[in-house]
């Protein structure tokens, strides 16, 4: 049957079953590719640009010069036991991928129908129904492809399985009311407040405060992610001013906190970028503590540090 979940297609990075931390229940994870947004802290820099990458692990190369011998480009070289890759070169066909027996290369981006999609996700309905989990888009941003969320929304529907999205908010508002419909619950980021969001994330707020605006009076379900980067947002403005969303929209069924880690230092080197916040530790626990205790000092009741 020729249909749009046949023929649309998105760019997925990674797909994850049996997660439990992006959504209620055991979940299946879909991670798509593209984000208007350039975070400084980015634990998923993989995911930032729309299009397919080469994506090497160099813990896992043994040097054996397979790269170098299947790409068509000259990309790979292997000098003095350093493998360096000229990435300008690189159209990303993937023959260093699949000629790479240790598993250190590989594409991070591919296209997928929503059928494909729906093949992962249907195969632990089982678990949904017991723990009333379903399926998160997350990335990257899923509203960057808005076209490929909404159908694969459309289906999730039309098969009764609950849906979720993790979205940074940066959007066009009607294409969120166009979809708030079809989304049981939004994990909606909120990073940092005033003129320090567009210094650490390249964009205003002003538009992901419109559209949390618009979500939560139109009866939209809505979970507050808050990541919290120790010495760059964790500020007392801004603290106070998740405890005022709290008290402003006294729907939104929580706030999680999100304690910085630096795993996304080594990925955003794998995809040939440099880490912005390379020398900073993993959140304490002292840390995590300290914010849950200013955010209560300051009327905050729902949070939580996830």
């Amino acid at each position: 049957m020729n249909n749009m979940s046949e023929t649309i297609k998105g760019i997925v990075f990674d797909v994850q079953r049996s997660s439990l931390h992006d959504g209620p229940g055991i979940r299946t994870s879909v991670f798509l590719k593209g984000c208007p947004l350039r975070c400084i802290w980015c634990h998923n820099p993989e995911s930032q640009s729309g299009k397919p990458e080469l994506y090497y692990m160099a813990m896992r190369c043994m040097l054996c010069g397979g790269c170098v011998a299947a790409c068509p480009y000259g990309c790979h070289k292997i000098e003095a036991e350093v493998h360096t890759i000229d990435r300008t070169r690189c159209t990303v066909c993937g023959k260093c991928a699949q000629a790479c027996m240790a598993g250190a290369l590989e594409i991070k981006g591919r296209e997928m129908t929503v059928d494909d999609v729906m093949a992962d996700v249907s195969a632990d309905r089982a678990y949904y129904a017991r723990s009333g989990g379903g399926i998160t888009v997350t990335g990257g941003e899923p509203m960057a492809q808005f076209g490929f969320t909404l159908a694969l929304f459309e289906r999730c529907a039309a098969e009764g399985i609950h849906t979720c999205m993790e979205t940074c908010g940066f959007a066009p508002t009607e294409n969120f009311r166009r979809i708030m419909e079809l989304t049981n619950l939004f994990l909606f980021d909120y990073k940092a407040t005033g003129g320090a969001h567009k210094e650490l994330t390249g964009v205003d707020h002003a538009l992901i405060l419109k559209n949390l605006d618009m979500i939560l009076c139109e009866g939209g379900s809505v979970i507050l992610r808050c990541p919290m980067v120790p010495g760059i947002n964790d500020t007392d403005e801004h603290l106070r001013a998740i405890a005022g969303l709290e008290d402003r929209y006294p729907t939104i069924q929580g706030i999680e906190i999100m304690a910085y880690h630096n795993m996304g230092v080594s990925k955003a080197a794998r995809v040939g970028r440099q880490a912005c916040l390379e020398e900073l530790n993993n959140s304490s626990e002292e840390q995590k503590a300290l914010w849950l205790e200013k955010l209560r000092s300051f009327g905050a009741k729902k949070a939580t540090i996830g």
